[in-house]
């Protein structure tokens, strides 16, 4: 029985998301909580071929469908999904089920990975963040036109904190007032993005949070967090902590601080001024996929697997 192992990171939203001269795009914000995926072919007779999954997840089954149609591939496929990422608040869940299983079936079809198909299965089916490919991207949400890479992540830690409820992703894409209320924001987005381009490519910290913290602002008009001013005057003028950022379509707040910081204290201001749950602190980390490569009998690693790549 064929079987590969992928993983991809999640998100603690984005650190920019927006639309500067008609052109809607995100920044992702990868950290280091995961969706694994197991992908097994189960047998090899010819057939309608049929997706079992271990729980409901029917934009995965149905991604993966689309796949096996167009490689005109029939056979019965297995996937087990297990994540550490919650769904509906802005941790690219959904995106990081969908890219690893749809890349795991790929493998084990043909030994290899289409990103740019990859790529457009994923946009097919919704709004997509960018986790599953490599480093800090600019990215298209919504067609995937323009997708480039920015640099690789810096180091530094995220407390992550939610706003009570969940937001649907793709009703609020669907917004009527979206496309209205992006142009509204749109100098204070195209501020934000050079502020984060010139952190992450000179390795500012304090820049980077300084552009996200713009972007969060300026969204406030679109995705209302009640809590964001209280946190934002909490942060202000301690050293080690550098800004804040939010997922646009979620209700997380990211709080974007030194990796040496003791953050007790200031996780326990938060929790007790405000009505936020505290989450988990995280590292920012580069996107992209990763295979499970067994060492032996008991060992094993995580190999990323960069485009043009093959596992033959």
């Amino acid at each position: 029985m064929q079987e590969v192992i992928l993983r991809v990171p999640g998100s603690c939203g984005e650190l920019v998301q927006g639309t500067i001269n008609g052109q809607d795009f995100l920044i992702s914000c990868p950290i280091n909580l995961y969706t694994k995926v197991k992908a097994k072919l189960v047998d090899y007779k010819l057939g309608e071929n049929k997706v079992l999954i271990n729980q409901k997840a029917p934009k995965t089954k149905a991604a993966v469908k689309k796949l096996l149609q167009l490689y005109n591939f029939k056979s019965k496929v297995e996937l087990e999904i297990d994540s550490e990422l919650k769904a509906g608040i802005g941790m690219a869940s959904s995106t990081a089920d969908i890219s690893a299983a749809t890349a795991a079936v790929m493998l084990l079809v043909k030994g290899e990975i289409n990103f740019d198909l990859l790529k457009n299965i994923c946009l097919s089916l919704e709004p997509t963040d960018s986790v599953f490919l490599e480093g800090i991207r600019f990215f298209d949400h919504r067609q995937g036109k323009k997708d480039f890479l920015l640099a690789e992540a810096p180091e530094l830690d995220i407390l992550i904190f939610k706003e009570k409820g969940i937001v649907d992703s793709i009703n609020f894409n669907q917004t009527q007032k979206l496309e209205a209320l992006n142009d509204l924001k749109s100098l204070e987005v195209k501020k934000a993005l050079e502020f984060v381009i010139q952190g992450l490519k000179t390795n500012d910290k304090q820049l980077l949070a300084k552009g996200a913290t713009i972007s969060s602002l300026a969204h406030q008009n679109i995705l209302f967090k009640k809590n964001l001013d209280k946190v934002l005057k909490l942060i202000q003028n301690k050293k080690e902590v550098y800004g804040l950022n939010i997922a646009h379509s979620g209700t997380l707040i990211g709080v974007l601080i030194a990796k040496n910081f003791k953050a007790k204290n200031l996780v326990e201001r938060i929790k007790k001024n405000t009505e936020l749950e505290y989450l988990n602190r995280v590292q920012m980390i580069s996107g992209g996929l990763e295979r499970k490569i067994f060492n032996g009998r008991s060992t094993s690693t995580w190999r990323k697997i960069a485009r043009n790549s093959s596992s033959k």
